[in-house]
């Protein structure tokens, strides 16, 4: 079962249970989905590939968490609720990351593989490792593990 089967099921659950805010989150993720499929200019009601809809999932993610950081800045709770709550509701599709400890071991193969001893030549590495890595670990993730080892 692809990731968009999944959530269309999860719609049909939601909507039995009458559980209006993951009716409402998983709607916009599929409209989202859409919209990904008219941005690269194909036609709507084909289906995103797995790969493809992942990554409109994590900018869904990223949108909630940026709304929740500007909400708490502006003592807008009410609001933050809300955006946590479709943040846990969209964490449920989004792939497991990888731990700390397998990052720091591909970061350090990499650095060794590629000579690489000083701090300058980080964002090579960082891309490096991220292209290895395949959307498997957080980015912010892998550059904190890139800067702890220099």
């Amino acid at each position: 079962m692809t990731t968009i089967e999944k959530i269309r099921e999860e719609v049909k659950k939601a909507m039995v249970a009458r559980d209006s805010l993951r009716l409402n989150t998983l709607r916009g993720l599929l409209s989202a989905f859409t919209n990904e499929l008219v941005a690269k200019k194909r036609r709507p009601t084909e289906e995103l590939p797995d790969e493809e809809a992942i990554e409109v999932i994590k900018r869904a993610v990223k949108q909630r968490k940026d709304s929740i950081e500007q909400f708490s800045k502006g003592g807008r709770g009410d609001l933050v609720e809300n955006e946590e709550a479709e943040l846990k509701i969209l964490s449920e599709f989004m792939p497991k990351m990888m731990p700390r400890e397998e990052i720091l071991k591909i970061a350090e193969a990499k650095k060794n593989e590629m000579g690489i001893a000083d701090k300058s030549k980080a964002g090579i590495l960082m891309g490096a490792v991220m292209r290895e890595l395949k959307g498997s670990a957080d980015g912010g993730e892998v550059k904190d593990v890139i800067d702890s080892i220099f």
